[in-house]
């Protein structure tokens, strides 16, 4: 049903009704779209804009429709052009009409689905919190089960220096801290009504928008109605948070998968998240981190969607927005699934600790440890720096790590190195020697552990 044919002669070209049709994507919001017309209908009720009857009237019919839909007895009709005609034209044929008609005084389908669009987003933002507070949960589970875990950490995707597992598991916990607090305040920043906005510069009706936005929750009404309807701010800035979350997942997952490698083997996932092959028996594929890393550049795709659909647009509406649902509705949906899929696969992955502190056997990542036993004895730290760049060049001749070698051996290098550096070169000390505020110190994760706690609420 089209809701705009009187002007009209000749039929729509077919192609062009497909073409134009958005029913298809934006079918999703059909709650939405009941809720904000339940509102709209009560308030032109109350403004007297139409007959209280015809209000009440209204709204049963909509709550009827929705609960309809709801129970699976009602169904969208096929060919309606968008959502809003669609629940438009079941309003009308249940009310008629002469009542049905009404439903659209002091409104337009642009202000009508910029609060649809609102409305849905809203509601998946805090689904998102919920998941990335539940991601960020397990990850703070996950350290606590692994205290004394330690692995190389490493820059230039080298060797660098040691550091405990739950350090490296609770950075990913502040990113994705990150990530939870721009959806909250993204949510916070889209939360005002367009509606009464109309198509584009108000309506001649004695609308109450304020009483609208209280009934739906929203913070307050556009101050503009042209911002109103041609805004799609809101709808860039929660894509690009989910860009930024998916980069944090992509991250953490091309580790998992690297982790998972025989030449790491630090970490199982269990069989539940992984694959096998169709033709080499042996395997078991971390699907899941690698598909979450794959799906990073989609949600990035959505973002650039958006930002491109809305460079070139002159305010207020114009059609090209109907292409702004797609990729919302993708960014936001994949973003949610893949948090949810990465807590699920960390849940009952099981962290290889002993052949973690092997692989750093012969890897000189203590070497500043080395120098820094040095300084502590007085060795200005540059000096010191050298003198253990020739200690490690030497061993690295010798084929020995810094483990193997004998405060004899350190000696013949110079004559200051005493006993303290050979306790300082173990993994865990030097894990343990950086207590440094925010450092990988097991006193300074403890710190971090509570920080955490707090910050979940927990």
């Amino acid at each position: 049903m089209a809701l705009w044919g009187g002007r009209f002669d000749t039929p729509t070209d077919a192609l062009v009704w497909q073409f134009n049709q958005s029913l298809p994507f934006d079918r999703k919001m059909w709650r939405e779209d009941i809720t904000g017309s339940i509102a709209h209908a009560r308030m032109l009720g109350v403004q007297g804009i139409i007959p209280a009857a015809d209000a009440d009237a209204l709204v049963a019919g909509l709550v009827t429709l929705r609960d309809d839909i709801d129970a699976g007895t009602a169904e969208l009709p096929p060919d309606a052009e968008d959502i809003h005609s669609a629940v438009e034209q079941l309003l009308r044929e249940r009310l008629g009409p002469a009542v049905a008609g009404k439903l659209h005084t002091g409104r337009s389908r642009n202000d009508q689905v910029a609060t649809d669009i609102r409305l849905w987003l809203r509601g998946r933002c805090d689904t998102l919190k919920l998941a990335l507070h539940g991601l960020r949960k397990q990850l703070v589970e996950l350290a606590d089960a692994n205290p004394d875990a330690i692995l190389p950490g490493r820059t230039h995707h080298q060797h660098a220096q040691p550091v405990y597992l739950a350090h490296h598991l609770l950075a990913y916990f502040w990113m994705l801290g990150r990530d939870e607090s721009r959806i909250v305040d993204a949510r916070i920043r889209m939360n005002l009504l367009p509606l009464g906005a109309g198509a584009l510069a108000g309506t001649p009706y004695p609308l109450n928008r304020h009483m609208v936005a209280a009934e739906l929750g929203f913070d307050g009404v556009f101050e503009n109605s042209l911002d109103a309807v041609g805004d799609r701010d809101f709808a860039i800035e929660v894509t690009a948070a989910c860009s930024i979350t998916m980069m944090h997942l992509s991250r953490f997952a091309e580790e998992i998968v690297l982790w998972m490698s025989p030449e790491f083997g630090f970490i199982e996932l269990s069989d539940a998240v992984t694959t096998g092959s169709s033709i080499m028996p042996q395997k078991k594929n971390p699907d899941v981190a690698e598909l979450i890393r794959g799906k990073s550049g989609r949600v990035y795709g959505d973002l650039v969607t958006l930002l491109t659909l809305m460079k070139g647009l002159v305010l207020a509406y114009n059609k090209d927005l109907q292409e702004d649902k797609e990729p919302l509705f993708d960014a936001v949906e994949t973003t949610e699934l893949c948090v949810t899929l990465m807590q699920r696969m960390l849940s009952d992955a099981k962290f290889k600790k002993d052949r973690m502190l092997a692989s750093m056997h012969g890897d000189f990542s203590t070497a500043t440890d080395l120098a820094d036993a040095l300084a502590v004895d007085g060795v200005p730290f540059r000096e010191a720096h050298e003198i253990v760049g020739r200690v490690v060049r030497g061993s690295i001749e010798a084929g020995v790590g810094l483990e193997d070698l004998t405060l004899a051996d350190l000696q013949q290098y110079d004559v200051r190195f005493t006993a303290r550096a050979l306790d300082a070169i173990t993994p865990t000390a030097s894990a343990n020697a950086r207590t440094s505020y925010g450092g990988t110190a097991r006193t300074s994760i403890d710190h971090q552990l509570v920080q955490a706690r707090i910050a979940l609420g927990l």
